[in-house]
């Protein structure tokens, strides 16, 4: 199992928080997602899925990953 973090931008309360971590989540081989609002840092555990998977999620909540 890999541990990847990614900044992403936009995020500003709660219902980010969740809506990133809802998408994130439902990417094959997404074991546990984790999100720091306040650093923008979403933290992914698991295996199997890629960084262009995790863009896809997050851009499909509405908010754009600045890095990986």
């Amino acid at each position: 199992m890999a541990e990847q973090t990614y900044v992403v931008t936009g995020m500003t309360c709660a219902h980010c928080v969740s809506s990133v971590s809802s998408e994130v989540g439902a990417v094959d081989g997404v074991d546990s997602v984790a999100v720091d609002l306040a650093s923008g840092r979403v933290t992914v555990s698991g295996a199997g899925y890629s960084d262009e998977q995790i863009r896809a999620a997050v851009d499909e909540a509405g908010y754009q990953l600045v890095s990986a």
